[in-house]
């Protein structure tokens, strides 16, 4: 029989940040166990339900019996498992025995490697009692839990304690105990909205239960929509600050969301907006109301929350977190005001007791790495060095304020507004702010040639420091951010874009650093690092992967021209003549390859001696000047086009030209041709790589 399987575990607050994964998680791992015990079918997917204060499951369409099944079960090989005399050896006669077979009963099975026995055996569908408490405790066990809690005299160990548990299939209660609790169809609604206990009547009753008796939205997704839809009618005509982060703590953290509107004191809008944000949302998981008008979004001094209680009069709710809010706000207002009384310029000297790195120094020594980086970034860019030094020498030393020692993600931020208030020249504020950029993926970049040099001397500082001392990231581990860090290098000289060559650039960071302290192949291990980090960027971002190969075959020291390079290898790609020419550039590379210092650099027109290949010499030497002239003017996609123009004389040297003759001096000048035709062929990509 079919029916709806519920089961829930009602807990002790769960943690919100994991509240989602962990439900997401129990629905996999339980929908993987009943499918494979034959109670579902594979499509089942159930639902997830979770709140602050239980994880619960619903799978329709459950059996209440397993269908019978034949289980195959796999023994020795045929060549190990029976002896010279026909007989089986005592693997077999153990293998036998386990599986309580004869040897009449085995089958055999060739998986393409060998040849084995294996035991076919019928076996009869259980009941659902009989398996699913067992399958519920071994499903806790691979939730993604971090640290497990113990409670009571009992053994039992979960990410909370649990104290309840629901096994239902339709209006039957499964018969079972998991943490030590016996199953039952009974459980608990709002802390404060429901009174007693609350009877399941039926499994697929659960959600409508819970809600209409316990005041409880049990589906996660169901209650994150309610929510949001809430603060877009509450907003009305400002706007409430998106953070779909905090929409999912707050969901996690409320059974039955009800927004309220809340205000604090307007004198505190002085502060910068961002720490009043920040304050609100990471302390008090406020949404903040932002005023567009004039272009702009601008804090207003009005705040939407989420409640976990519905009341006739939401007064004293309000007026609470109005009360509660006020010293964290107060507290910014004092750090801010703190912090301004003391130039950025005088702080410069505490950074010297801030170590960055054990093995690379304090921040005051980094500061004084990225001075001179900055400065020859800015000078190969043609900006103001002056204004470059200035924005490196402040860049950190917001660093050792109040307020980012209390917000840490404020760095940079805070940094500017002080730089403002110290007189300092936007350029060198905007700068200060947005070295840290690009924070994440699809971050803005730095704006400015000012703001440019200094970002990139942040980054690539890092990068050498780390890769010199051998702290390279591995796996899923970058403690350092380093990834990020060579992402926003490489996004910089792509996107802004910048005439840097990414070579010289790590040149002048490693500059920076004593000869002794880089150990090892750093730059090898470093270039590939970012030439791996630039492949994945142009991959994600759509590009084929023939063509990223084929660019970045050449190890293209301008970033800021891979574009062109891309847009073009897409465009020769679709001439008709480009496999043809790809596929006799790859033959080209091939032969190259094995002649190795054979070829030479110079062709002997007088040793051309068929007419195909002083038809393609002909050719090579009309074609080059205008490819020349267009790489030289950067249209990378003419340049590829009027290779095209070769593939006439390149098929027919191959079809009439013995490159590899048994004459030595006739064999180096062929070689020398197809060196010189690989060199014309292979200047924006190497066009091999597109051949299939």
């Amino acid at each position: 029989m079919k029916a709806t399987l519920l089961i829930e575990l009602l807990t002790e607050e769960l943690p919100p940040k994991s509240l989602a994964k962990l439900g997401l998680s129990f629905r996999e791992q339980m929908q993987k166990a009943l499918v494979e015990a034959g109670f579902i079918e594979p499509g089942n997917t159930g639902k997830w339900f979770a709140t602050p204060r239980r994880l619960a499951l619903q799978f329709a369409d459950c059996l209440e019996n397993q269908p019978d099944r034949v289980i195959e079960k796999k023994g020795p090989a045929v060549s190990s498992g029976v002896g010279a005399d026909g007989t089986p050896t005592k693997a077999l006669e153990g293998f036998m025995r386990s599986a309580g077979v004869t040897f009449t009963q085995l089958d055999k099975l060739n998986d393409g490697k060998a040849e084995y026995f294996v035991a076919r055996l019928k076996k009869t569908g259980g009941h659902i009692d009989e398996y699913l408490a067992g399958m519920v405790e071994a499903t806790l066990k691979k939730l993604p839990v971090a640290k497990l809690m113990r409670w009571g005299a009992g053994e039992a160990q979960f990410v909370r304690p649990v104290h309840g548990l629901i096994l239902m299939h339709g209006a039957r209660i499964v018969s079972g105990e998991v943490l030590g609790l016996p199953s039952r169809n009974v459980t608990l609604g709002h802390r404060f909205m429901s009174v007693g206990e609350i009877r399941i009547p039926l499994a697929e009753d659960y959600e409508a239960v819970l809600e209409k008796q316990g005041h409880v939205i049990a589906s996660f997704e169901h209650r994150r929509a309610m929510i949001v839809e809430q603060l877009d009618r509450a907003a009305e005509k400002l706007a409430w600050l998106k953070d779909d982060a905090l929409v999912d703590e707050v969901t996690a953290l409320v059974e039955f969301p009800v927004v309220y509107e809340a205000s604090f004191d307007p004198e505190f809008l002085a502060v910068p907006q961002e720490c009043l944000i920040l304050t609100m949302k990471a302390n008090q998981k406020y949404f903040p109301l932002m005023d567009g008008a004039g272009g702009e979004s601008k804090l207003t001094h009005r705040f939407l929350l989420v409640s976990n209680m519905k009341v006739t009069d939401p007064t004293n709710i309000v007026t609470g977190n109005a009360r509660v809010v006020r010293p964290r706000l107060a507290d910014a207002k004092f750090f801010f005001e703190t912090d301004k009384k003391t130039p950025l310029s005088a702080r410069i000297g505490k950074l010297s007791r801030v170590v960055y790195h054990n093995k690379l120094g304090t921040q005051g020594e980094r500061v004084d790495r990225l001075i001179k980086l900055a400065a020859r970034i800015a000078s190969r860019l043609g900006a103001d060095v002056s204004q470059a030094e200035r924005a490196a020498l402040l860049a950190k030393a917001d660093l050792v304020t109040d307020m980012v020692g209390e917000f840490p993600e404020l760095q940079g931020i805070m940094g500017r507004y002080y730089a403002l208030a110290d007189g300092e020249s936007a350029t060198v504020a905007d700068a200060i702010q947005s070295h840290y950029q690009p924070r994440f993926n699809g971050d803005a970049l730095p704006q400015g040639s000012i703001a440019c040099a200094v970002a990139l001397a942040d980054k690539l500082d890092a990068l050498i420091g780390f890769f010199g001392i051998g702290q390279i990231p591995t796996g899923d581990k970058d403690p350092f951010g380093l990834r990020r860090a060579a992402l926003g290098v490489l996004r910089m000289l792509m996107e802004t874009p910048l005439p840097l060559a990414l070579p010289e650039l790590i040149d002048d960071a490693a500059a920076g650093f004593a000869p002794e302290l880089l150990t090892g192949d750093w730059r090898t291990a470093s270039a590939d690092f970012l030439k791996e980090r630039l492949r994945h960027l142009l991959r994600d971002a759509g590009h084929d992967h023939k063509a990223v190969d084929a660019v970045l075959a050449l190890g293209p020291a301008r970033i800021d021209q891979i574009p062109a390079r891309l847009a073009a290898v897409k465009a020769f790609a679709a001439l008709p003549e480009a496999e043809a020419l790809a596929a006799a550039n790859k033959r080209i590379v091939n032969i190259l390859r094995k002649s190795g210092a054979e070829a030479g650099s110079a062709i002997d027109t007088a040793l051309l001696l068929e007419d195909a290949e002083k038809a393609l010499f002909a050719a090579v030497t009309a074609v080059a000047p205008s490819i020349e002239a267009q790489l030289a003017a950067g249209d990378y996609s003419a340049a590829l086009k009027a290779l095209a123009g070769l593939r006439g004389a390149v098929d027919a040297f191959f079809d009439g030209v013995m490159v590899m003759a048994e004459d030595a001096p006739t064999r180096t000048n062929r070689l020398a041709l197809l060196s010189r035709l690989a060199g014309l062929m292979n200047r924006v990509a190497d066009i091999s790589r597109l051949s299939s």
